[in-house]
């Protein structure tokens, strides 16, 4: 069985970040991904799909992301229902994320960001830029340089202009 889903949009508001009793940081955004298709009127549709990213990477997303900021967020879907004020069964269904890429830069370094499978690791893709103030331990070390692989875009800054024919997706 699978349940992986890749999205890439635009933030449509701040990130909502917060602590679970035991401390846990969890952060909640919705990204609007556009349709590949338009309407009959010719105006381009978009879906606003809620995402839920936790521990560390969450506290880097709320750090790192803005509104109307190009996200991409890999993941799997969860649907989750509870009952409401009202006893009516309401189901929620979202993205969990393991694996957020700031696309473009608002003045700060474009990254990504992992959440290793088994531990809480975070790391980005820019030589020298630690987040969440690791110092250089291995959660915070640059990808880049504990492989020790060249990223000819990792200072640039400037988003890449791509036309929506060149994607594969």
């Amino acid at each position: 069985m699978l349940n992986r889903t890749i999205l890439i949009g635009r933030l449509t508001r701040e990130v909502d970040l917060r602590y679970t009793p035991a401390g846990v940081a969890v952060c909640q955004f919705t990204l609007a991904v556009d349709r590949p298709f338009t309407s009959g009127q010719g105006e381009s549709e978009a879906d606003f799909i809620p995402v839920v990213v936790w521990r560390q990477l969450a506290e880097t997303c709320a750090n790192y992301l803005r509104k109307g900021r190009l996200t991409a967020v890999e993941g799997r879907i969860q649907v989750r229902n509870y009952e409401n004020n009202e006893g009516k069964r309401v189901y929620v269904t979202e993205v969990i994320a393991d694996n957020v890429r700031f696309l473009e830069s608002n003045r700060e370094p474009s990254a990504q960001l992992r959440e290793e499978s088994g531990n809480n690791r975070s790391s980005n893709n820019n030589a020298g830029n630690s987040f969440g103030g690791n110092g250089g331990s291995a959660a915070g070390q640059s990808r880049s340089s504990a492989n020790n692989h060249y990223d000819p875009f990792a200072n640039d800054g400037r988003p890449i202009d791509i036309s929506e024919d060149d994607l594969p997706f």
